[in-house]
């Protein structure tokens, strides 16, 4: 985490309040990922705050879950400018951080909610609706990977809540 604070692999770092580098239950079996720290994460150095992150904290107590039980992180450690999506620069100076995250934690599932962390996790650009409901694994000791809907989408797009419920059903079951 300390060498996170004073990273300087990309340019992010000028414009980052703090760096956001994870929170929750350091041997957790779910990690939930994210993409990037929004402005509220960037002020508070802590994932998912604000609207987006009372909607997760509402996912997650759906399931029988509270943010104690889980870890939760970012792909990227600093907030790009306006909220944009990350940079594969910036994304590869932040890979090795997420990777020790992983390792540290050593989840049983890992949850990416939305297109930008799904496609970074599987290395792959198919699209969001193509990637859930289906089986994934991640890393060499093939951990179990669910991909949802990220919630500021569904923030935007309420009737996908239904849709990303069942999603969230299924990654309880895996659990």
């Amino acid at each position: 985490m300390n060498a996170c604070q004073q990273c300087q692999l990309c340019p992010l770092h000028s414009t980052r309040t703090q760096t956001v580098f994870g929170t929750g239950h350091k041997h957790a079996e779910l990690m939930i990922i994210g993409e990037a720290p929004g402005f509220y994460e960037d002020q508070q150095g802590e994932p998912f705050v604000g609207r987006a992150g009372k909607l997760l904290n509402a996912m997650l107590h759906s399931i029988g879950f509270s943010r104690r039980d889980v870890y939760i992180a970012n792909i990227l450690k600093c907030r790009p400018p306006n909220n944009r999506d990350p940079l594969p620069q910036e994304v590869s100076a932040c890979t090795s951080y997420l990777e020790q995250q992983i390792a540290l934690v050593q989840p049983k599932v890992l949850c990416a909610l939305g297109r930008i962390a799904g496609h970074y996790l599987l290395q792959t650009t198919e699209p969001l609706n193509r990637l859930r409901h289906k089986k994934h694994v991640y890393g060499a000791d093939n951990r179990r990977l669910f991909i949802t809907y990220h919630p500021a989408y569904l923030l935007r797009n309420p009737l996908a809540k239904a849709e990303a419920y069942r999603d969230l059903l299924q990654l309880k079951e895996c659990l």
